[in-house]
């Protein structure tokens, strides 16, 4: 018996166990997650165009492990586009999703959770991206919404924009748009230095400390993702957690209201969200900069 196809973006594409339901709690299931995808597929893609593609799959379902995959299987379809790139002692090719075909394609191989790049496709090795991840070390999510405004006055302090969003799970991102003229190594630097500064500047907050031991109650300012090969969870993926939260890009007047949670925004209702108000996210690429200025300015601080 021959499998049912759906027609995404002019591609026709083989599903399978659209029943099968993947978040239990909420009785979402593989269909659900693929109609998810190809809907915000308009939204999204902006901010997966040409970026390296890493894939988190649960094909059991979020209650069963998963696996996290960089290279893309030899049955994916040639349409699928791909690009090879250098690792040590060798080369991986990962998927890239620059149409809604290849996002439906994706959920439909049970990955929910796209990870991308911080670097498109044609310099990766020089990021249009700094982020900072703000990791709490437990579920108070008022000590996150302090640091994102004390990461935000450092950042409006180096004239640096900033971008921020839900991960979906129990934090935010703060982006940084680049031009690209700095590789992952000044980038990498200039972040640490940042974050060093603030985990400084209010050490009863902010920590640099990698090991969860030694963090104490203190929000995690991780800026280990600006690096060559690290990824980030992708602007709309589903996270694979009770009731399918979506990682969303906010406004920063948003970012301090007393009702918001990273898992606020959900697969049923981000598209009611989208309805009242544009993504946050859609000019980000117009404030790109240089870190040139910001790194002076850094220095004669210190």
């Amino acid at each position: 018996m021959s499998q049912p196809t759906i027609r995404v973006s002019g591609r026709s594409i083989e599903v399978s166990n659209l029943d099968k339901i993947l978040f239990p709690d909420s009785g979402i299931s593989k269909g659900d997650l693929i109609e998810y995808y190809r809907r915000i597929a308009d939204v999204a893609l902006p901010h997966y165009r040409d970026r390296p593609l890493s894939m988190q799959c649960f094909p059991d379902g979020i209650t069963e492990p998963g696996y996290f995959q960089k290279s893309v299987p030899g049955h994916f379809p040639d349409w699928v586009d791909r690009v090879t790139l250098a690792k040590e002692n060798g080369t991986v090719t990962y998927a890239i999703a620059n149409d809604a075909a290849t996002l439906a394609y994706l959920a439909n191989y049970a990955c929910i959770t796209p990870h991308l790049s911080l670097a498109r496709r044609d310099t990766p090795d020089h990021p249009d991206r700094l982020m900072f991840d703000l990791d709490p070390s437990d579920d108070d999510f008022r000590k996150v919404q302090t640091a994102a405004a004390q990461v935000k006055a450092c950042l409006d302090e180096l004239d640096l924009p900033s971008f921020f969003q839900t991960t979906g799970s129990r934090g935010l991102h703060v982006v940084v748009p680049l031009d690209r003229s700095a590789d992952f190594d000044s980038v990498r630097d200039f972040a640490r230095t940042v974050a060093e500064s603030l985990a400084a500047r209010y050490p009863d907050t902010l920590t640099v400390e990698q090991r969860k031991d030694k963090r104490g109650d203190r929000v995690f300012l991780d800026y280990l993702r600006n690096a060559y090969g690290q990824t980030a969870v992708a602007a709309y993926a589903v996270r694979a957690i009770a009731g399918a939260p979506v990682a969303t890009p906010l406004r920063w007047d948003e970012v301090g209201a007393s009702d918001l949670h990273p898992r606020n925004y959900t697969i049923k209702n981000i598209f009611r969200r989208l309805a009242q108000t544009d993504d946050p996210w859609s000019d980000l690429g117009r404030h790109a900069c240089s870190l040139g200025a910001a790194k002076a300015r850094l220095s004669d601080r210190s």
